[in-house]
């Protein structure tokens, strides 16, 4: 299956609107947790099954229901009838490969992100779809598999710490946002101390295991510049919407939220030409190492050019060469040669060749 783009050969010839998951299951059975709290009290479980969230939605507080695992239709059905999603989002939601968006929808705000876990020692991403619905009563999240990304929130929940106790809906929904562009920093910050430190071996001798690692980390910049580019976009258009459920007095948490997906953006277009900055050194480095193997082995070919034709004249097999009877020609001989290779290296050494 190709990296950057799962396999749609379920979804071919289906109506617009079909739930058919695109990417792996990662989980057997689906978990439900639910949240509910306002400042005093909180009340937190794990559902058996969709339909009991259905009451939370008349919760006088926070309602917040998290969703892990896509794949079971009959639990998607149930989550598009009770939070009434359009069917056309909801195909969005079971796509794994979807485009980070924001979708206005008529009573709800609709987000659809990725989140990234890095293993150092493979140097690779993996990437989990998130979504998450802001409505008026409620917050609906889903994710494919069990993750702790958002445990920081929760903890800030059941600690009260903080604002969050106190806040609605709205800011709970910007709370899960931040904790996810907080996380792509993280990760970042991450992959850039390895770019910054390919420095130390990209001007020593460059070898195979570089040009690998240099790739590696060429192809992960790629996948998360793929992924975090639009939520720029989303968090733009956010700001702009006239319908947005976030109330005014958050409009500063969003422009926060922006300006860090913003450095997040930069960050990665930094780092991206920063490995291809390094892959140039790398091609320019073993050009060099060539060149000077060349410029070495082209001095010794000068040097030994002329002995090999002042030898080449005293080898042939005429009879009657002036020098062949001389008693001396050999030592002569030696004496011409070492004057010429030494007058070469002389030289040599005064251009500055070697």
């Amino acid at each position: 299956m190709a990296r950057f783009l799962k396999d749609r050969s379920a979804t071919k010839g289906q109506m617009p609107g079909s739930l058919i998951l695109i990417g792996k299951q990662k989980m057997d059975h689906p978990v439900i947790r639910l949240m509910e709290y306002d400042e005093h009290e909180l009340v937190e479980r794990e559902l058996s099954s969709i339909e009991e969230a259905r009451e939370s939605i008349a919760s006088p507080g926070v309602s917040w229901v998290n969703i892990y695992g896509l794949h079971d239709l009959e639990v998607m059905k149930s989550v598009q009838e009770i939070y009434d999603l359009d069917h056309l989002f909801m195909e969005d939601i079971m796509n794994t490969d979807q485009r980070p968006k924001y979708e206005d929808g008529e009573h709800y705000d609709a987000f659809i992100m990725k989140m990234f876990n890095y293993d150092k020692e493979e140097k690779r991403i993996s990437a989990e779809q998130f979504t998450l619905v802001l409505g008026e009563n409620f917050v609906l999240t889903l994710q494919e598999q069990h993750g702790d990304v958002f445990n920081p929130v929760r903890d800030r929940i059941r600690q009260k710490k903080g604002r969050i106790r106190q806040k609605g809906n709205d800011y709970l929904a910007y709370a899960l946002m931040d904790t996810v562009v907080d996380n792509y920093i993280y990760l970042i910050e991450t992959m850039g101390i390895e770019i910054e430190n390919l420095e130390k071996g990209l001007f020593s001798y460059p070898g195979k295991s570089l040009i690998q690692e240099i790739y590696k980390l060429k192809t992960e910049i790629s996948y998360l510049r793929q992924s975090v580019r639009p939520v720029r976009d989303m968090v733009q258009q956010l700001l702009k919407s006239d319908h947005s459920l976030f109330q005014e007095k958050y409009q500063s948490y969003l422009k926060d939220l922006n300006d860090l997906v913003i450095q997040a953006t930069d960050a990665i277009e930094l780092y991206s030409n920063m490995i291809s900055d390094h892959l140039n050194i790398y091609h320019t480095q073993v050009s060099n190492r060539v060149n000077e193997v060349m410029q070495v082995l082209t001095i010794f070919a000068s040097i030994f050019i002329p002995l090999t034709f002042i030898a080449g004249i005293y080898g042939m097999n005429f009879e009657y060469i002036p020098e062949l009877k001389f008693k001396y020609g050999y030592l002569v001989f030696w004496i011409v040669t070492i004057l010429v290779a030494g007058g070469l290296v002389l030289y040599f050494r005064r251009k500055k060749w070697f």
